[in-house]
């Protein structure tokens, strides 16, 4: 079996890890895996392991035919038999399907907003979809969307998971005392309700016991990212709070931490989360998309509104204020991740579904 992930980018968003992980995944179980970036490279490139290929498709524009013939040479070269179109890359997909028929298309959703939005928002994506094979979801929810509004039959739902990279170099030193980093991994976009948690730290006074508060991920240096700043600067806490933008190392950097907290106004299915788990921190996290299914009673971490400001710094600072309680919470987590979003579980039944994709032509 040849499988191609596509993705329209390799900065360190939630689907764009997901893409990588499923490649290399993918690189030791089927016959040849590869994946192909189409507008822009990115930290998460160095992630790719050696026996996955990849491809950069330096797309300009919504019609590039440079970079959809540049994706069909390859495609038939390699005798690829599936593209696994990730988010808004299925435009992409459908193109090449349009001057090469013999592929087929599996698209995967990872918009945990997208059920809030208008069909005339989607209306492009409804009418690729008659294009699909199948389509992957991260969440019972979006499965219920895809049900009710794409023109495809083969829906199927599959968590995410999260692997650490035996190979990952260590670059990223964080700042602040060890025991104290509160870390918030999160590319500086408006869902992600940044401000919400540089509040809590301001109100509960956590620069003054010793805490710093550090945030990882793209930086678009826009209207949001600047009011963060401003925040921090009219607050004072600028020796307290850090902003790195996105960074290769996601686990060195997570076990330089001691508390993870994920703030988005709405999420699909959180490889944050799962990240966090992994490398043993204690986990705030709001309850919007799949959080409360990986977090569900105070054993694994605490949860709140995003909504509900106070309810967060009431959250923060339970965990700030009991170190016991976190390691306890920590190890909790991480065990329940290892047992139900496992790796191996995904895979088998992706494999089947491609399987049942190809064995229908």
């Amino acid at each position: 079996m040849k499988i191609l992930q596509l993705i329209d980018s390799l900065e360190a968003g939630g689907a764009e890890r997901m893409a990588v992980n499923y490649a290399n995944s993918l690189g030791s179980r089927i016959e040849f895996s590869a994946l192909a970036a189409t507008r822009k490279e990115g930290p998460l490139k160095e992630r790719l392991n050696e026996n996955v290929s990849y491809l950069f498709l330096e797309r300009k524009r919504t019609f590039d035919l440079k970079a959809v013939s540049k994706l069909k040479k390859f495609i038939k070269e390699q005798q690829i038999q599936i593209i696994h179109a990730h988010g808004t890359s299925f435009f992409l997909a459908v193109l090449l399907k349009l001057t090469y028929p013999k592929i087929k298309i599996v698209w995967h959703d990872h918009h945990g907003g997208r059920a809030e939005q208008s069909i005339y928002k989607n209306k492009m994506l409804k009418s690729c979809s008659r294009f699909f094979d199948a389509v992957v979801v991260v969440n019972t929810e979006l499965k219920s969307w895809a049900m009710a509004n794409l023109k495809v039959k083969n829906i199927l739902y599959l968590p995410n998971f999260a692997v650490k990279d035996a190979n990952e170099k260590k670059r990223t030193i964080l700042k602040g005392d060890d025991g104290k980093r509160i870390v918030c991994l999160s590319n500086l976009r408006n869902p992600k309700n940044h401000i919400a948690l540089l509040e809590a730290f301001f109100n509960l006074g956590l620069k003054d016991k010793g805490w710093s508060l550090h945030f990882i991920g793209k930086e678009y240096n826009d209207g949001y990212s600047l009011q963060l700043k401003q925040f921090i600067k009219n607050n004072d806490v600028e020796e307290a709070v850090f902003i790195y933008g996105s960074a290769p190392d996601v686990y060195n950097i997570l076990e330089q931490g001691s508390i993870g907290v994920l703030a988005s106004l709405y999420e699909g299915f959180p490889v944050t989360l799962l990240e966090y788990g992994l490398s043993d921190l204690a986990v705030v996290s709001t309850n919007v998309g799949y959080c409360s299914e990986i977090i569900q009673d105070e054993k694994t971490g605490l949860v709140f509104d995003p909504m509900n400001r106070k309810k967060l710094e009431i959250q923060l600072d339970r965990m700030v204020r009991d170190k016991e309680f976190r390691t306890e919470m920590a190890a909790a987590l991480s065990e329940s991740i290892q047992l139900k979003y496992s790796e191996e579980i995904v895979m088998n039944a992706l494999i089947l579904q491609y399987q049942r994709i190809v064995d229908a032509e």
